[in-house]
């Protein structure tokens, strides 16, 4: 059964018809061409399918597209604004805090929404926040620092 749902998307308005038993991940990879958010677990552990829903980390794998009707979804796509990359994207750069790149999108999205709603976060209330995410590459310290430094500003 098909349902039309409106939502911003990286602060796009869009409309579109979506399956009632679709995950928010696939109407955003495959219907939007949005891909850096990826599938991997499947049940909400890894932090790979993080997206920003009205500014809160869900696992896109398990959120239903229709519930994300009238919602802000940012996907890490639309950290970027005007050709300017995200504060934290410059300092992932900067300290390495990526490798092969699978999980940077949760990192980076799950970071923006802590730095949003506590700017100068401790340590350990970062990896609290990031208990969800999961780096395969082992690039923790690199991540703790490039958060931390974005955090001092």
């Amino acid at each position: 059964m098909k349902k039309s749902i409106h939502f911003r998307v990286n602060g796009i308005d869009t409309a579109i018809e979506v399956e009632t038993h679709q995950m928010l991940l696939q109407v955003v990879r495959e219907s939007l061409g949005l891909t850096g958010a990826k599938f991997a677990c499947g049940i909400q552990v890894c932090g790979t399918c993080t997206l920003l829903l009205n500014g809160k980390p869900v696992s896109g794998c398990s959120v239903l597209a229709v519930d994300a009707d009238g919602s802000d979804v940012l996907t890490v796509e639309g950290l970027a604004k005007d050709g300017q990359l995200h504060p934290l994207q410059e300092a992932f750069m900067e300290f390495g805090a990526l490798q092969c790149g699978y999980c940077t999108p949760g990192f980076l999205l799950t970071a923006k929404a802590l730095l949003d709603e506590n700017p100068h976060p401790s340590e350990e209330e970062i990896r609290s926040y990031l208990a969800g995410n999961f780096c395969r590459c082992g690039c923790y310290q690199e991540i703790m620092r490039a958060i931390q430094k974005v955090a001092g500003r």
